[in-house]
């Protein structure tokens, strides 16, 4: 009672002498369970027709309400785990304690989780069944420091060796997996065996390297050698957004490059893992899925073959980018990869296919179970798909979750179920709790939530007699309306939960993804899957060639259904969304999909209202300047308006910041005079870094003339030498090539920013330094400038002492990690 009124506040004081008289029925959860026993509700003094009644104090309906909310949450949460919700919330719990385990700044004592995990362990054990909210308490905890122990172990099992700065050296070693882009270009997976001029103390044990040489590929387990470029994984290109160092670390490999002309064949090396079963088998894999890529794209040449490789062994390389960017305007993208819904139709269509020809056997149909014989004949083929599938993330977690609902028919269980859903999930962040941060993980499972939760509503709907339905004219209608009715309620089911995930991730929206889907849904369907699925059986015969060309005759029309809805423009930047709304909108989503109960309109609520809070809540100022991790690329924010130190900035960065920020337009810098010659070349070592008195002045004046001339928040640059821009609230930024300039740009400037790592760490005349030693500890950073002329400064690291970051760390010259706190955020 006590907890009960201070839930409700004063206006339930009024009421608390006739809450304990209240209706036996709204004392079971009435209000949740039956609505139509809130006629029992009326107090016996009044009638529901009378006339003569008392109006009734605006307070005590408010409390009466609160009572009655309070009442029939209770039982509603009751039979939420008399159903087994529980179950379906583990995942959440699990992957929740892994998701914090990767969030802190330093690794949790493994003592201290040991402790936790003893003791949630010794109350469930203690604990009596009556007490089930307390023993579910404490497996709430259990859960989730199991997943924070699941994600400790995985941090200890890949332990890769990421490279700590960009270095040329020779690389030899062997391949591991190889793909084209179509262009005569490989990218190649190595295994490095050894580094030489200069031979790294900390090389990585595994690379992706691209080689643009001409000639014949090398085969997966050859070995070759080549000089070549490589560079560290790179971080968020922004504070707050996707760490790609964290991905690779996971993904053991531990630096990117490319190699300077082709690389040469190397003589075989004895590496340790050669004649490994677990090695062996997995590079044969590899050479079969490279084999039947280059069979597919020999008889599908371009976009065509490259389109129809993608679905079946996951090689997209040799997609061009218009073809990718068309497809990812579209909303298309998800065809390309292999994820649940190729699973789904290949398993599909092999389970129906195969009971289809055993129906036809008479003497097989009726003396055998020819539904678990075309299941178990479907998990036959699910798994060699899987097998050829490259072992990507998206494929993995289809696998799983269609694996499950096949093993569910064998068992004479449901195969669709939000049971099975959440055993997948389960077992995908057993096996890697870092998947629970990707977008690929949390984009599959929100739409496969929505999408089963959507089933089990409709399954329960109540069935109404038609006439028009039982007239055999009306039955082709019936079949194709249900069919393209399916697509439009699965397209718009998908599409609107999986938008928050790409708001958040990718900061932007495909509006017209549902009729790209109507258009090409049937097509991959009918067509594309069936065919591809023939011509996978026939390859062993020779025969694969005309159901690829069927195949490929619908992927056409697919890329050409991409290109018509991309022309639309339908893409929408929404940009960064405050921190504290992802979280909460998601608790929302999961509170929708998973109970069963009026509960889940609580779900339906906070997502509303956390939403409602964003569009109308101010949001937070805009960064006025933002810098790349190594210095190279930087920028000024006004409005949709991006003002960068490059003519072409990289894509692959500039793109993020577009997106993130919602500056759709880019305003390249102003270029001034003759490219300045370099003053630190080579043969010019005494002199690197250093300006004669009269160049000093000089320098000096051209920078502050170009910065008071030049347009307001626009660049001005000398090619080689210096960029300037002053802001319109009169700073002066300046972003140096040749680090000679440091000390006139430090004199007329407020912010100075250059990619060379120099020792210094702040300008002698109190101006803002930011070197290439300093971004590469602190990784990309936003500057924001206050009315009163304060600078606020957010990084992307606080601290570099997680394994995936500690190579930030590391100095060659000493061999030593210096784990220091990097620049913090800060106010200046």
């Amino acid at each position: 009672m006590v907890a009960e009124a201070a839930f409700c506040g004063r206006n339930c004081m009024p009421e608390l002498k006739t809450f304990d008289a209240m209706p036996a029925a709204l004392d079971h959860g009435a209000l949740f369970h039956a609505p139509d026993n809130l006629a029992n509700l009326v107090p016996a003094n009044r009638t529901r027709g009378s006339r003569t009644q008392s109006p009734v104090p605006w307070r005590s309906r408010t409390g009466s309400a609160c009572r009655q909310l309070l009442s029939g949450i209770r039982p509603a949460f009751t039979q939420e785990l008399d159903h087994g919700r529980f179950f379906l919330a583990a995942p959440v719990f699990f992957g929740g304690g892994a998701i914090v385990w990767f969030k802190l700044d330093a690794d949790p004592s493994v003592v201290a989780l040991s402790a936790w995990l003893g003791i949630f362990a010794a109350v469930i054990v203690v604990a009596r069944f009556e007490r089930s909210i307390v023993r579910k308490s404490a497996l709430i905890g259990l859960l989730f420091v199991c997943g924070m122990f699941s994600a400790q172990f995985e941090t200890w099992r890949a332990a890769t060796v990421m490279l700590d700065s960009s270095v040329t050296t020779t690389v030899t070693g062997r391949v591991e997996r190889r793909e084209g882009d179509g262009k005569g270009r490989w990218r190649y997976i190595v295994a490095v065996a050894d580094t030489q001029a200069p031979s790294l103390a900390r090389p990585p044990d595994r690379v992706s390297i691209v080689a643009r040489g001409a000639g014949e590929p090398f085969e997966i387990g050859q070995w070759l050698t080549g000089r070549a470029r490589l560079v560290p994984s790179t971080g968020p290109a922004l504070p707050g957004l996707d760490d790609f160092s964290f991905g690779s670390y996971f993904d053991e490999l531990g630096a990117n490059g490319f190699f300077y002309g082709a690389p040469s064949a190397a003589a075989p090396r004895d590496d340790g893992s050669l004649g490994v079963a677990r090695h062996t088998t997995i590079e044969w894999l590899y050479r079969l899925r490279a084999g039947i890529g280059d069979r597919i794209r020999s008889i599908l040449p371009g976009d065509t073959g490259a389109f129809a490789a993608s679905v079946v062994t996951d090689e997209r390389r040799a997609i061009s980018r218009e073809t990718t960017e068309a497809l990812r305007q579209s909303g298309l993208a998800h065809i390309v990869a292999i994820s649940g819904l190729n699973m789904a139709l290949s398993a599909g269509i092999f389970f129906v296919g195969l009971r289809m020809l055993l129906s036809f056997v008479p003497s097989v149909a009726q003396a055998y179970p020819t539904k678990k014989i075309a299941a178990a004949g479907a998990l036959l083929a699910l798994t060699a798909y899987y097998l050829i599938s490259g072992f990507a993330v998206s494929a993995e977690r289809a696998y799983i979750m269609m694996a499950i609902m096949l093993v569910a028919v064998l068992f004479d269980r449901p195969s669709i179920s939000l049971r099975n859903v959440a055993l997948s999930a389960l077992l995908i962040l057993l096996l890697s709790p870092s998947e629970a941060l990707g977008p690929s993980f949390q984009m599959s499972y929100a739409a496969t939530l929505a999408l089963v939760a959507g089933y089990a509503i409709w399954t329960r709907r109540p069935m109404r007699e038609n006439v028009l339905a039982t007239l055999p004219a009306m039955r082709p209608v019936i079949v194709v309306g249900r069919f393209f009715g399916g697509i439009v309620l699965t397209s718009v089911i998908g599409g609107v939960s999986t938008a928050l995930f790409s708001i958040e991730h990718f900061h932007r929206m495909s509006a017209y993804g549902l009729p790209a889907n109507l258009l090409a849904m049937p097509i991959v369907s009918f067509v594309i899957m069936p065919a591809g699925m023939l011509a996978m059986l026939l390859t062993p015969l020779g025969l694969d060639v005309l159901p690829w060309k069927v195949a490929g005759f619908g992927l056409d029309m697919v890329i050409g259904i991409a290109r018509m809805v991309s022309g639309w423009g339908g893409n929408i930047d929404i940009g960064r969304l405050p921190e504290w709304y992802f979280p909460l909108a998601v608790s929302g989503f999961l509170l929708l999909t998973l109970l069963h109960t009026r509960l889940l309109y609580l779900g339906g609520a906070v997502l509303g209202l956390s939403t409602l809070l964003v569009l109308l809540v101010p949001a937070t100022a805009p960064p006025d300047i933002v810098l790349s991790e190594d210095g190279s690329v930087a920028a000024i924010l006004r409005g949709k308006v991006l003002a960068s130190n490059r003519e072409r900035p990289p894509d692959f960065i500039f793109s993020q910041w577009q997106r993130a920020l919602a500056a759709g337009e880019h305003k390249p810098p102003n270029i001034i005079g003759s490219e300045a010659a370099p003053l630190g070349g080579a043969g010019q070592e005494r002199k690197r870094y250093r300006l004669s008195v009269s160049e000093q002045r000089e320098a000096r004046k051209a920078i502050r003339h170009s910065a008071a001339s030049g347009t307001e928040n626009g660049f001005t640059c000398r090619k080689g030498a210096w960029c300037t821009a002053m802001l319109d609230n009169g700073y002066v930024l300046t972003t140096l090539e040749d680090a000679a300039y440091l000390g006139p740009a430090c004199d007329v400037s407020d912010i100075v920013v250059t990619p060379v790592r120099l020792r210094l760490g702040e300008c002698r005349s109190g101006s803002m330094l930011f070197t290439g030693e300093t971004l590469r500890r602190s990784g990309a950073v936003e500057v924001q400038i206050g009315q009163q002329g304060s600078m606020s400064v957010t990084t992307a690291y606080q601290s570099l002492s997680r394994p995936w970051l500690m190579h930030r760390t590391y100095d060659w010259r000493s061999n030593t990690f210096n784990t220091a706190s990097p620049i913090s955020d800060s106010d200046e």
